[in-house]
């Protein structure tokens, strides 16, 4: 499996069944609700990364600036979004296979999402930039679950949200998830910050440029998987990246007091869908 060929023959990445019935519904509404539409589209990467890239094409004069949903919306037309998700509905079935059931994986994005956002707060810092970094951050993975079997091979030996993820598939494939999201990113245009940080998402200053959206996707990432993982107070202390937290000004009980979502459910049993975003 080679990096450039993920990028020139990409698979159809799949969106919640649920999330597109509700959405197609409120587009076909006399007069649409636009907050209601714009929570369905937060909580769903691909259409996220979809909107996203329409609305960084040339023809606007935000170009390559756009890096919320909220303001990909408030330049595309709803006709064109409909568009989009009847094409994500007729498109062909998405098996990512049992190493990682897509309700997990929507319900994660969902974390690391609000995670990265509140952090960014913390942070003073780009918080929309930050969501949807958090959001789109793993499409990578679905990307390379959809083009080869040897994903399921190394779920056996690491699975696809443990914490060493990204550093095992590097040593297996020369690349990770995170690397392929980013070039997904470049390709829809999505401002250079967000593509940076999930670039440098697993080392996040080894960029000369220090993107400290890097640094907090890096943290929200390790909180989303602590959560999915169960780990408790002893293992959340031993994993917590300190490092990447010390050079943003942070320590475990600042970044652990930035969960905006009920970490007491257990996982499995929140739904994949979540639209108060």
């Amino acid at each position: 499996m080679q990096l450039a060929d993920l990028l020139d023959h990409p698979q159809p990445l799949p969106s919640s069944p649920r999330l597109l019935a509700l959405l197609l519904t409120e587009l076909k509404q006399l007069q649409p609700d636009l907050r209601r539409i714009d929570q369905f589209i937060k909580a769903d990467p691909v259409l996220s990364l979809r909107v996203l890239q329409a609305a960084n094409v040339p023809a606007f004069s935000l170009s390559g600036q756009v890096s919320s949903v909220s303001e990909a919306l408030a330049l595309l037309h709803l006709d064109q979004v409909q568009d989009m998700v009847n094409q994500i509905i007729g498109q062909v079935s998405f098996k990512v296979g049992a190493g990682l059931p897509l309700a997990q994986f929507w319900a994660y994005s969902q974390d690391c999402a609000r995670v990265a956002r509140a952090l960014a707060g913390l942070l003073q810092y780009k918080q929309q930039a930050a969501y949807v970094a958090g959001l789109i951050h793993a499409l990578g993975e679905l990307t390379m679950r959809a083009a080869s079997p040897q994903l399921a091979e190394l779920d056996e030996s690491c699975p696809a949200l443990d914490l060493r993820r990204a550093m095992t598939e590097r040593e297996a494939f020369g690349f990770c998830y995170l690397d392929v999201s980013a070039a997904l990113a470049g390709q829809a245009q999505l401002p250079q910050m967000v593509c940076d940080a999930l670039a440098y998402a697993d080392a996040p200053f080894d960029n000369e440029a220090c993107e400290p959206l890097a640094g907090v996707l890096h943290l929200a990432q390790w909180r989303a998987r602590a959560k999915q993982l169960g780990l408790q107070k002893n293992a959340l202390t031993v994993t917590f990246p300190s490092m990447v937290a010390e050079m943003l000004g942070l320590d475990i009980d600042m970044v652990l007091q930035q969960d905006p979502i009920d970490w007491s459910r257990p996982a499995s049993r929140r739904m994949p869908l979540v639209v108060q975003t």
